[in-house]
């Protein structure tokens, strides 16, 4: 059965405009994109096996858009599609901090990093600099790491700070195993931090541990 003849509260993009796409799968999202199948196939079962295939979504679309395009169901036009609609993802998160807009919503944050850190494969450490308004100044990748660390020295993170005249930072660093939980040498970078910049009046206002799906904040749980 071709997706048209599917009932109009099923289709992918019937589905999208009535109830927004969060409720859409990731099999439904990439159809959107692929708008028809491989013979025989239509676009939902298309991407299905695509993802099946060469997924999760995320080890998919952190390919490189020229191995995209050699995928089955996808080639050069629909892989610059993604790539395109990524980018646009990327840069719809960061607007806010380019206005200069006061960033208030730790969600809007942690996204942010998320965006910024998911895709490398071994650890890395940023921090987001800001002003007394809580305007972004400067976002830097501070330390570069293995697979499974990252030595983070809070007396750069401190030098960093005052060298953009900062008063609040926001850290973060990915987990590339996927698993966001907060390590106990997460915790304890956290606290080492937060102590360091206290002595030259700069808070520390989140640590995010990125991760699959939403980022970790460890203020939200109280460990900041």
């Amino acid at each position: 059965m071709h997706i048209r003849d599917w009932p109009s509260c099923e289709r992918p993009r019937e589905k999208l405009l009535a109830r927004g796409a969060g409720v859409l799968s990731d099999a439904e999202l990439l159809a959107i994109f692929l708008g028809s199948g491989l013979q025989g196939r239509d676009a939902v079962q298309t991407s299905r096996e695509l993802l099946a295939a060469h997924g999760p979504l995320r080890t998919l679309l952190d390919r490189e858009p020229g191995d995209l395009a050699r995928l089955p169901g996808l080639g050069p036009a629909r892989a610059c599609q993604l790539a395109a609609a990524l980018e646009l993802g990327n840069r719809h998160l960061a607007a806010a901090l380019e206005r200069g807009d006061a960033l208030t919503d730790p969600v809007t944050a942690g996204r942010y990093f998320a965006r910024r850190l998911r895709s490398y494969p071994h650890e890395v450490f940023a921090a987001l600099f800001l002003d007394t308004r809580h305007r972004a100044l400067a976002f830097e990748e501070l330390f570069h790491g293995t697979i499974d660390g990252a030595e983070v020295h809070p007396r750069e993170v401190v030098r960093r700070a005052l060298a953009h005249n900062a008063a609040a930072v926001i850290v973060g660093h990915n987990h590339p195993s996927g698993c966001a939980d907060p390590s106990a040498a997460d915790r304890a970078v956290t606290a080492r931090l937060k102590q360091a910049l206290a002595l030259v009046e700069v808070r520390l206002l989140d640590h995010f541990v990125v991760g699959d799906g939403e980022p970790v904040s460890l203020a939200a749980r109280g460990l900041v």
